[in-house]
């Protein structure tokens, strides 16, 4: 009989899960606190799909840069002076990892190749629109020393084969000839694609529905725990739903989540902004870029969201689980898109700001438990949406094998009881 597994949160990650999960045979519940689905981080991201963007943080030169920038309000990378036991042992452990750097960079770079064939099955299997644009991602610089770096990167994203190219600022403006500014130069990765997030896990979820998942929103839950053998949870601290296992996709509440487990899972809630600008003229849509790009010095991000949408997003802020929008965080992403594609209208602007699921060492936990029946695929950082895809068939794997694992011993008791009877008789 199919296993009954319960997913906390319905997020990208949780989404995925449900949908490969409920294909792969089992009975699956989702349990999301808000109204609908993706409303938190999935919300309104950078929209890239970006295996060019695999470089994890855990470099020497990410410290240096917090460190310099420690009192900028504007800062693309700004940490809260304000201490933590959390936040002090998360650090330790991000400098732990930084002789992992090139490891975990090539290993990002494979899982986002990876990612991408499953994304874009399911979403023509089912049917998903979710402003889909194949037309690769251009990475901008503006002095040598970054661009040189990038180089560097660019034999590691290489070796998880991934192919970037560089490009001279005369094909940079080949590529996208709307970007204004004075560059040094650029990477350029045609394999890459954007697309909006919340429109795909909102369809992924209908589709899962559609296979026989229950996603059940508007559902916050209170408690949880397992026996190693059943789950369950305690949902608006009155109804109850018990399975046979549970995952835990719940971005940065699942620190908190795993804790009640038993288990440690050391998540940052990094917050990052975005602002989408409403391409409300025609002059504006002209203006807007086709291609997305990402820009090295100021960390920004950006996407082309159909016709009438340009989406702006990046920044990392370490400040704990503050959710406000800051005016001094918001107005360095309008002045980008001022500076570099001034013929874009900025009168319609909707920021956002979300907190990104951040692992020490930047790579996602796909894992089970310390109780056999609890499984975790969370801690995707900044790619989530372009990661999510394959973790939740890494996930489905190791959930398949855990079923596997359980059937075996139960044949194994019913094979063994019924000896045990048959010895005692003749004993008698």
């Amino acid at each position: 009989m199919s296993k009954h597994v319960i997913i906390v949160g319905g997020g990208i990650t949780g989404i995925t899960a449900a949908y490969q999960l409920i294909k792969q045979g089992f009975k699956v519940s989702v349990v999301e606190r808000h109204r609908y689905p993706a409303m938190e981080t999935s919300y309104a991201n950078g929209g890239q799909l970006s295996a060019s963007n695999a470089e994890v943080w855990t470099h020497p030169s990410t410290m240096l840069k917090a460190l310099k920038w420690l009192f900028r309000a504007d800062a693309p990378l700004l940490v809260s002076a304000k201490p933590s036991w959390h936040k002090l042992s998360w650090f330790f452990e991000f400098m732990s990892n930084i002789p992992k750097y090139e490891t975990n960079t090539i290993a990002t770079a494979s899982l986002a190749i990876a990612a991408r064939e499953h994304l874009f099955a399911w979403a023509r299997e089912e049917g998903i629109e979710f402003d889909l644009k194949q037309q690769g991602i251009l990475h901008i610089y503006r002095d040598k020393k970054s661009f040189d770096h990038a180089a560097a990167v660019n034999k590691l994203l290489a070796k998880g084969g991934l192919d970037r190219r560089a490009v001279s600022p005369s094909e940079m403006t080949a590529i996208e000839p709307n970007l204004s500014g004075s560059f040094y130069g650029g990477f350029y990765t045609e394999s890459d694609s954007t697309g909006d997030i919340h429109r795909f896990t909102n369809g992924l979820a209908k589709a899962a529905e559609a296979r026989g998942a229950s996603v059940l929103t508007g559902a916050a839950v209170t408690d949880l725990g397992s026996d190693g053998q059943h789950a369950w949870v305690e949902l608006n601290k009155s109804d109850r739903i018990e399975g046979d296992a549970m995952v835990i996709c719940a971005g940065v509440e699942s620190r908190r989540l795993a804790s009640k487990l038993g288990d440690r899972i050391n998540i940052y809630p990094v917050k990052g902004y975005s602002i989408t600008v409403q391409l409300d003229d025609d002059k504006s849509k002209a203006a807007a870029p086709q291609v997305s790009l990402l820009d090295d010095e100021t960390k920004l991000v950006s996407s082309r969201l159909g016709e009438g949408r340009f989406r702006v997003a990046g920044t990392a802020e370490f400040n704990g689980f503050d959710r406000n929008i800051r005016a001094d965080r918001i107005e360095p992403l309008v002045s980008w898109v001022k500076s570099c594609f001034p013929g874009v209208s900025t009168r319609q602007v909707i920021p956002w700001a979300g907190l990104r699921p951040m692992m020490p060492d930047m790579m996602p936990r796909v894992c089970q438990g310390s109780k056999p029946n609890i499984f975790y695929n969370t801690g995707h950082g900044h790619l989530g949406w372009t990661l999510g895809a394959i973790t939740a068939v890494k996930l489905s794997e190791l959930v398949s094998l855990w079923q596997k694992q359980t059937a075996t011993a139960s044949s194994r008791r019913l094979l063994t009881k019924p000896a045990q009877i048959a010895s005692a008789r003749i004993n008698s």
